[in-house]
């Protein structure tokens, strides 16, 4: 049995978890949405450069030429940052789940010896007891086991003595 106490305790955990994860999303959407801003800044430029370019610009061509790679770079390192964060919130919910399991599991296991410390002396025998009759049920199991194969062993030994009883007297009826 399982306390008031132990279960609200064990979701105050859990929620604070909970919360420690929500606050971990809320920081990486500001990181993309940085991402996204500073991809902005740069789209902005590089409409300015084009334009220039279309002027008549060809000196400033080259810088043109590095402003793409850079948007370029900040795409690529923003659909990298993007999947990055996708798998470790992923890999952070994978994460929760196997601890919310663990702890769940580490409560149903320590559930019965909390229920056995506020049990009476009585009801406390009567479970030692219990567990005492069961290892006494698997020693007379194991007994019993080897007596049957002690049993199969000799009824074999017998039939194979009735048999040549029978055949002895057998021959000797020929004789």
């Amino acid at each position: 049995v399982v306390t008031r106490d132990d279960v609200e305790e064990s979701l105050k955990g859990v929620c604070q978890y909970v919360k420690d994860e929500e606050q971990l999303l809320k920081d990486l959407q500001t990181q993309i949405e940085e991402t996204e801003q500073r991809f902005s800044v740069k789209q902005a430029e590089r409409d300015y450069w084009l334009e220039y370019k279309n002027v008549g610009g060809k000196i400033q061509a080259n810088k043109i030429m590095n402003l793409e790679k850079d948007i370029k770079q900040v795409k690529d390192d923003h659909h990298r940052a993007t999947e990055y964060y996708r798998n470790a919130l992923k890999a952070t919910k994978e994460e929760n789940d196997r601890l919310v399991e663990m702890h769940m599991k580490l409560c149903k296991e320590q559930a019965p010896e909390n229920a056995i410390r506020y049990l009476d002396k009585n009801s406390r025998r009567e479970i030692k007891e219990n567990e005492w009759l069961k290892e006494e049920v698997k020693v007379y199991q194991k007994e019993v086991s080897d007596l049957k194969a002690s049993i199969q062993l000799l009824e074999e030994e017998n039939i194979s003595l009735v048999a040549k009883l029978i055949d002895s007297r057998l021959q000797n009826l020929r004789l």
